[in-house]
């Protein structure tokens, strides 16, 4: 039987003329012509016309300085916001303190037991070794510590997420306000966070929980929405005649219905508080996230890496126990599931019991083994051998440096030599091309919003690095993600990798870079790609394995090649999942970018981290919007027309 041989198809002049992605183009060009010359007459080409910039820095440094002259006599901050920031600290200090009081046996036996009644005797091993771990790396006290904020922050975030999904859910008006407001907290980093926080409740553990909170609630809230909307309507109907009440059809069978979407929330909200009480050690948040902070400020690799594999530890185990109990949630429950929670308990009293009995609720430091010291070795050799000089290949440094010279300066020296009406111009067709035209307004009034906040050139510089960094991830992703997708036994190979991966704080990721490539952009790069690549090869793989069976079958019977059905086939039926993984791409290589200021980034990033090293409300909080601009019109020129066709636009 012949094979079908690839041949493109041939796109006539009328084709392309009824096109609707020409058209669009088409009408932009007309709209373009009449705009331009009159843009040019008046603001002459180049960077952003300073005449078109507002000048925030005295209003912002007005208000910064009201709210340090008053935080400590303005009835607000004596009667608000000081009972706010007691309330926290007395939670924070209860929870911590009965963790010590537990001790590192109780703490352990705790953690086992509730692994061990939701998910089996495997994770619960797997806790226990976790939690040992963190003993044996000389981090029990931090890492009681964070998650003593991890279980404050965590419950505040469920509770104010669930509140803002239940409106969401049962008002259609309330979802379109809060809709666009969750868009924003979506894809603002979580150091956009930080600046306003510490202005308001000052440094410390107060602000580190609510900056926490502020972040890890919209997944919440989304899910808890999208729970309530989804919920079977024949299900409700049948409550419904039964002459139930609102609350009634609430509480016994929207919520029941719902509680696969709530327990996924509560996951997204753990892994997400997570994060950000790491990075809330730039604030005083104390704990592991200090301990990083400090080692890579003084570049110590060794000391940086004995916090973070706890992060990791205690990301991967809060994982696996929220995903295992969301999974258990639609089998039937086990007959003696009280009488297992009972022995869980009696367990853990008496492991906390024989520990106080033995003097021994603090970890012994004789068990403690020091890791700092051989890592720093290894990074020392790393350094002498690796960083430079290596035959042929060259050193990391020289890759970081060819990089930076030949990828990431020529792309920002491109992007600031255009014209600034030529970069709204190719935003809004991306936008509107691959959306619509609400879609493309909003992206280029982001992108107008970046120039009159008077950072044009530092936004240039920070989409020049995501940019880069999106390229490197897509290209490895997608290959990544196609031969996983075409092979079992590579995608199960690939999956404890990409866990591992996914549920790493981002500021763990800055950890290897420094050792490797030092500092720069280069390195905040590369800490970028690897925290997005995980995410992309998982959507790849996932959408082209979803691909129609049938599909692939029919043109198999054609004679079609492997290759022919992956790129006529596959492909084209899983551009969605294609396009959502460059949207994801985008918004984590973002995230980290900014980041990546703390290891010399440099543009927007090194402002936030600047602002919040002075106190300098104008420079990081401009930054700061600046970001949430970016990020909203990178979001916006990769959502695809389907997602907002589905939204009514």
């Amino acid at each position: 039987m012949a094979t079908i041989t690839a041949s493109p198809p041939r796109i006539g002049l009328p084709a392309l003329l009824k096109s609707r992605a020409f058209q669009k183009l088409l009408l932009l060009a007309v709209a373009a012509a009449i705009l331009v010359p009159l843009a040019n007459a008046r603001w002459a080409s180049g960077t952003w016309p300073g005449a078109l910039t507002v000048d925030f820095s005295e209003p912002l440094a007005k208000a910064s300085d009201w709210i340090i002259d008053n935080r400590d006599s303005h009835p607000l901050f004596l009667y608000f916001f000081g009972h706010v920031s007691n309330v926290v600290v007395i939670a924070v200090r209860a929870v911590y303190l009965t963790l010590l009081a537990i001790g590192w046996a109780g703490v352990t036996a705790l953690g086992a037991l509730v692994a061990w009644r939701v998910a089996g005797v495997r994770l619960a091993l797997g806790t226990a070794v976790a939690f040992l771990a963190c003993g044996l790396l000389g981090m029990w006290v931090p890492t009681m510590q964070t998650l003593a904020l991890m279980v404050v922050a965590v419950v505040t975030s469920v509770v104010v997420g669930m509140l803002l999904g239940l409106a969401a859910g049962l008002s259609d008006r309330m979802d379109r306000v809060l809709r666009p407001v969750l868009d924003t907290m979506q894809v603002l980093p979580a150091f956009a966070y930080l600046l306003p926080v510490v202005l308001v409740f000052g440094i410390g553990v107060p602000a580190a929980v609510l900056a926490t909170v502020i972040y890890a609630a919209p997944p919440m809230a989304r899910l808890t929405s999208l729970g309530l909307r989804g919920a079977d309507k024949e299900v409700l109907e049948a409550v419904e005649s039964l002459g139930s009440t609102a609350r009634q059809r609430l509480l016994t069978a929207r919520l029941p219905l719902a509680r696969k979407e709530l327990l996924l929330g509560v996951n997204q909200t753990i892994m997400m508080a997570l994060s950000m009480a790491v990075i809330a050690a730039v604030i005083g948040a104390g704990g592991l996230g200090d301990r990083v902070y400090q080692a890579l400020a003084s570049v110590d690799v060794g000391a940086a890496l004995a916090a973070g594999i706890p992060i990791v530890l205690l990301a991967v185990v809060l994982d696996r126990v929220t995903g295992a109990a969301g999974e258990k949630l639609g089998a039937e429950p086990e007959p003696r599931s009280g009488l297992g929670w009972l022995l869980a308990f009696a367990g853990v009293v008496a492991a906390a019991v024989a520990g106080r009995l033995a003097g021994r609720l603090d970890w012994p430091e004789a068990w403690i083994v020091g890791i700092a010291e051989p890592v720093n070795r290894a990074v020392d050799w790393m350094t002498a051998h690796l960083y430079s000089g290596v035959p042929v290949v060259g050193g990391t440094a020289d890759w970081a440096g060819h990089f930076t010279t030949w990828v990431l300066d020529p792309v920002r020296g491109g992007l600031q030599w255009l014209p600034w009406w030529s970069v709204l111009l190719i935003v809004a067709a991306l936008a509107w091309v691959i959306g619509t035209w609400r879609t493309a307004l909003t992206a280029v009034l982001a992108m107008a919003a970046i120039g009159v906040l008077g950072v044009w050139q530092p936004s240039l510089d920070t989409l020049s690095q995501v940019l880069a960094a999106v390229a490197v991830t897509l290209v490895v992703g997608f290959a990544t993600g196609i031969a996983a997708a075409r092979s079992d036994r590579l995608e199960r190979a690939l999956r404890p990798v990409l866990d591992v991966f996914q549920t790493m704080p981002q500021f763990v990721y800055l950890i290897p870079v420094v050792a490797l490539f030092g500092v720069g952009r280069a390195p905040a790069v590369a800490a970028a790609i690897v925290y997005a690549l995980p995410a992309v090869v998982r959507i790849t793989t996932q959408g082209l394995r979803q691909v129609d069976p049938a599909a692939l079958e029919a043109s198999g019977s054609l004679g079609a090649t492997s290759w022919q059905q992956l790129k006529q086939v596959q492909l084209p039926l899983a551009r969605p999942a294609l396009l959502l993984a460059v949207n994801q791409g985008l918004v984590l290589v973002l995230a980290v970018v900014v980041i990546g200021g703390l290891v010399g980034g440099g543009a927007l990033g090194y402002d936030v981290v600047f602002g919040l090293a002075q106190g300098d409300l104008a420079t990081g909080l401009v930054a700061g919007a600046a970001i949430v601009c970016l990020g909203l019109m990178l979001d916006r020129v990769t959502q695809p027309t389907e997602r907002r066709a589905k939204k009514g636009a």
